[in-house]
């Protein structure tokens, strides 16, 4: 198991240009495996009897020039597509999207802000103050168990202020959390080539068919959306045709079901 670790963790020596870089890169992946409790950079620190100094290095390796997510994030899709048992259908990998509410009490913690919960669960409040996440995964395994390995998650709601430090005006506006979905998972997709995604009614809707639509117009990848229909939704028949067989111009659409 561990030389099987150390392998796929060599794969992405590549993604960073020291390799004290790539070391503590590993300390804190293999810490986030075995921790015992969810404390961040703490819990690596506890579980793994690192000396205390260690924890301010840790945190500046999350604010190093040295790499990139997006350089991480192509070599991770790149190893789970030539390691991992994969579910294909008809040529196609099946992906899995959906986004998450988690409640915060820090008054001060970045990304923190009031959100509405959809969930018709009476157990939890209408509003919460805490992180909007979405995430893609992947599902992988045999017949006899099929899971979801992740493939890439970040906050998508909340962040527009701390983009603006960097970015101007216009690079800071931040499409919708539905939106975010579709792009993410085309992005998945085109480390593929194929795929479907599965999404709940909640991520069907307009923005969200014209923005696959566009990502289709530009690029060769082709990702097909699964998702339930919304309890409001209304199908129409087709109009009635004249005696000539031209469609009655005053009607877009026939009766409703």
């Amino acid at each position: 198991m561990l030389k099987y670790l150390n392998n796929l963790l060599q794969t992405f020596r590549s993604c960073f240009s020291r390799q004290a870089t790539f070391e503590w890169f590993v300390v804190l992946v293999v810490g986030f495996m075995l921790r015992s409790d969810h404390l961040g950079v703490t819990s690596v620190i506890r579980d793994f009897s690192l000396n205390g100094r260690c924890y301010e290095t840790l945190l500046h390796f999350f604010r190093s020039s040295g790499w990139s997510t997006s350089s991480l994030r192509q070599k991770w899709l790149q190893v789970v597509r030539q390691h991992a048992p994969l579910l294909v259908i008809q040529g196609r990998v099946v992906l899995v999207g959906d986004g998450m509410k988690q409640a915060k009490e820090g008054r001060r913690m970045p990304g923190v802000k009031k959100l509405h919960q959809e969930s018709e669960n009476v157990s939890k409040g209408d509003y919460i103050f805490g992180h909007l996440f979405g995430a893609i995964g992947i599902l992988v395994g045999d017949s006899r168990k099929w899971f979801c390995l992740p493939l890439f998650m970040n906050l998508q709601d909340g962040i527009q202020a701390i983009l603006g430090w960097k970015k101007s005006a216009s690079e800071v506006e931040t499409p919708s959390h539905v939106v975010q979905m579709i792009e993410q998972g085309f992005e998945a997709a085109k480390g593929f080539g194929q795929a479907l995604l599965l999404l709940d009614r909640y991520f069907l809707s307009v923005p969200a068919l014209e923005r696959l639509k566009a990502c289709h117009l530009a690029s060769e990848t082709r990702m097909h959306l699964v998702t339930k229909a919304k309890s409001n939704v209304v199908a129409y028949e087709r109009p009635l045709r004249k005696s000539r067989g031209v469609a009655d111009r005053r009607k877009k659409a026939g009766r409703s079901n």
